[in-house]
C-alpha cells in the first residue's frame, strides 16, 4: 500500500514572523547608513580600511583610533579633522594671512589657495612662469616670486615647491622624461627664492611628480594647462623643528 502524504499545515502567523525579522533587519541597515553619515569621516574611513586588513575586523590588532589614513597626491587631504587642533589653528592663521597678503599685493587672480591636511597650497599655473617645456623664468614670474619671497620670510613653517606637467612626453638631452622637467622647474624656483631674494634654504623642498599627479584628465588643450603648474605647498612642520 502507497504511503499517504502526511500534509503538514504551516502556522497562519509563522511567515509573519519570517517577515517581521526581514523588516527588522533592513530597518537597523538604514539605521546604521545614517548614523555613519553623522560621524566624522575620519573614523568612517578608518571603518573601511578595516574591512580591507588594516584594522581589528580583518584579525589585526589596531584599534581602528589607530589606523593612519593613507597618502594620495598634493590635493587629496581636505579633511581639516585629520590634524590635531594645534595644527589646524596655526594653519588657519597662515591660511589667512596667506589669503590677505594676496589680497594686498594684488596677486589673487594669480595664486589660487587651498586649505589641505599638509599646508596651504599656492597653486600657480604654468603660463605665469615658464614656456612650454622649458624651465627657464619668465619675467612675470620673477615679479611674482619677488613679492612671494616677502610672505616666505615671514612664516618659519617649511615649503614644499612642487612642479607638475601635462602627458604631453618630452625627450630632449636636457630632459628625457617629465620628471627631470618638473624637478627642475621646481629647483629654479627655490634657487631664485634662495640665491636671488636671500631665504632660508632649509625652508624648501624641491619636488617633482611629472604627469602623474593632474587635477583633470588631459583631454584637452585647457586641461593640459590646467594641468602644468608649480604647488607651493606652505606646510605644517617648522624647520626649527
Amino acid at each position: 500500500m502507497r504511503r499517504r502524504r502526511i500534509k503538514k499545515d504551516i502556522p497562519a502567523g509563522e511567515w509573519l514572523l519570517t517577515y517581521s525579522d526581514l523588516v527588522t533587519l533592513v530597518l537597523v541597515f538604514f539605521v546604521l547608513l545614517y548614523s555613519f553619515s553623522q560621524i566624522d569621516i575620519n573614523k568612517f574611513r578608518q571603518f573601511i580600511l578595516s574591512f580591507q586588513g588594516s584594522g581589528v575586523l580583518d584579525g589585526g590588532r589596531a584599534p581602528l583610533e589607530q589606523i593612519m589614513p593613507e597618502s594620495t597626491s598634493s590635493e587629496a587631504f581636505e579633511d581639516k579633522n585629520l590634524l590635531g587642533e594645534g595644527a589646524q589653528s596655526n594653519l588657519k592663521e597662515i591660511y589667512d594671512m596667506t589669503v590677505s597678503y594676496l589680497k594686498e599685493h594684488g596677486l589673487s587672480d594669480q595664486v589660487e589657495v587651498k586649505y589641505s591636511q599638509r599646508g596651504i597650497a599656492l597653486d600657480i599655473k604654468e603660463r605665469i612662469l615658464f614656456d612650454s617645456g622649458k624651465a627657464v623664468l619668465k619675467p612675470e614670474a620673477r615679479r611674482l616670486l619677488d613679492l612671494l619671497s616677502g610672505l616666505f620670510e615671514k612664516l618659519p613653517n617649511q615649503i614644499s615647491v612642487e612642479g607638475h606637467t601635462d602627458n604631453r612626453p618630452i625627450n630632449t638631452a636636457q630632459y628625457p622624461t617629465n620628471w627631470e622637467l618638473s624637478v627642475d622647474r621646481a629647483v629654479k624656483v627655490i634657487r631664485y627664492l634662495t640665491e636671488v631674494k636671500g631665504l632660508d634654504p632649509k625652508k624648501f623642498v624641491a619636488v617633482g611628480f611629472g604627469e602623474y599627479q593632474p587635477i583633470l584628465p588631459n583631454t584637452s588643450p585647457e586641461n593640459q594647462a590646467q594641468n602644468r603648474r608649480v604647488v607651493m605647498v606652505i606646510t605644517t612642520q617648522k624647520i626649527n623643528e
